[in-house]
């Protein structure tokens, strides 16, 4: 009879993952790096179970943004307060002095909320230009242009 496996916590194997996001879409990037954290990749995914690997992400203020969204999407957020609904366009945030928030919030966005998110959300480390402090977990980098043309699965 066959059984489903179920991965248990301890049995998880994490990798560390390297991501150039310089001139990638930043839907394409969002939902590739969600599926990496989730570790729906792997033969082992088990859905309650922070099963997902790390990812690092350099270059976070050079991603793009496909059409007109540079200008024309605009994040949305409320302070609390009465009449306190604020916005600010993408172009506005990946000129400001956190650039990485919007890879941070695109991908957050493409993985369910609860404490999992909170968990999985730990494993995303995003940096501005190319330097990272990550270099001792030597990362494996991926290639998103043989992603982008199906050359390779997962």
């Amino acid at each position: 009879m066959n059984k489903t496996y179920s991965c248990k916590p301890k049995e998880v194997e994490r990798q560390w993952w390297l991501i150039d996001a310089q001139d990638i879409i930043l839907g394409r990037l969002a939902s590739r790096v969600a599926n990496i954290l989730r570790g729906k990749h792997k033969p082992s995914f088990t859905p309650n179970v922070d099963c997902g690997d790390h990812v690092v992400i350099i270059n976070a203020e050079k991603v793009a943004l496909s059409g007109k969204k540079l200008s024309d999407k605009i994040y949305y957020w409320h302070t609390g307060y009465p009449g306190g609904i604020k916005n600010r366009s993408a172009k506005q945030i990946l000129n400001s002095k956190f650039p990485e928030r919007i890879i941070e919030n695109a991908v957050s966005r493409m993985i369910s909320r609860g404490p999992l998110q909170r968990d999985i959300m730990k494993k995303l480390h995003i940096y501005c230009g190319q330097d990272h402090k990550h270099q001792g977990q030597t990362p494996k980098k991926i290639d998103f242009a043989a992603i982008n043309k199906k050359n390779i699965k997962n």
